[in-house]
């Protein structure tokens, strides 16, 4: 009897930096080196830009580009570098419209699927929601779809058929909690076992300005038990191997 395929996935937490595009993509090269043996790698969302300044200011529309601008360009070069499969997380301008997107790229840098929120946080003025739907993709034979950060209040009826597709739900944030409680804790088990997938959540890192929420990237399975979890400060990579669904 043959093993079910296996995806090496890893939820990368970097420290946090607004409004920095070049340091960032240096760090998330520096970290890519330390990835070896792992087929995807997911930052957080708005990994480049960061989600709010040190003044509370959300709007991101002064970093917008184009799928075919210098920001995805970037990160799909350092795909094919490091022979990886990476989240692409970037702040889209279409025309008028502006998105808090997320591609996903193979080891080659070719897109697998293209996301834009579909639930902005209130915040999240400047962002259009998302008219893409959710995708769903295969990579080493293992089925994979996506949420960001807000839309997973909402994911289990808003894309109820991808997460019946899928194995894993790829889950980049950039999370803000404003209590001492961090509703990841019941809510990703819970989306987990109710879809019975594996969650894969990568979340900013300690930085500037700090906010509760930070850090606790995990990696939650199918019967809601935390594999793993980020330790706390500097770059971290957390790994697991989800299997597809028999």
């Amino acid at each position: 009897m043959t093993s079910p395929p296996t995806l090496r996935v890893g939820a990368l937490e970097l420290p946090y930096r607004h409004g920095d595009p070049e340091v960032m993509l240096r760090r998330l090269d520096d970290a890519l080196t330390q990835a070896s043996g792992v087929d995807l790698v997911l930052p957080c969302e708005a990994l480049l830009t960061g989600y709010v300044s040190r003044r509370g200011d959300f709007d991101l529309t002064r970093f917008a580009e184009p799928l075919d601008g210098p920001a995805v360009t970037s990160m799909r070069a350092l795909a094919r570098s490091h022979g990886v499969a990476l989240g692409v997380p970037w702040v889209e301008r279409d025309g008028a419209r502006c998105f808090n997107s997320y591609l996903v790229v193979d080891r080659d840098g070719a897109t697998l699927a293209h996301y834009r929120k579909r639930r902005p946080w209130f915040p999240e003025r400047w962002a259009t929601p998302g008219d893409l739907g959710t995708p769903t993709f295969s990579l080493a034979g293992v089925r994979v779809t996506l949420a960001v950060c807000y839309d997973i209040h909402f994911v289990s009826r808003m894309a109820a058929a991808a997460l019946a597709d899928a194995d894993v739900l790829l889950f980049p944030s950039s999370w803000v909690d404003d209590g001492d409680d961090d509703l990841r804790d019941a809510l990703l088990p819970r989306v987990a076992r109710r879809h019975n997938l594996w969650v894969v959540n990568a979340n900013w890192g300690d930085g500037a300005p700090v906010r509760h929420g930070v850090g606790r990237s995990r990696i939650v399975g199918p019967d809601g038990a935390e594999l793993a979890r980020a330790p706390e400060g500097g770059a971290n990579l957390v790994v697991a191997a989800p299997t597809r669904r028999s």
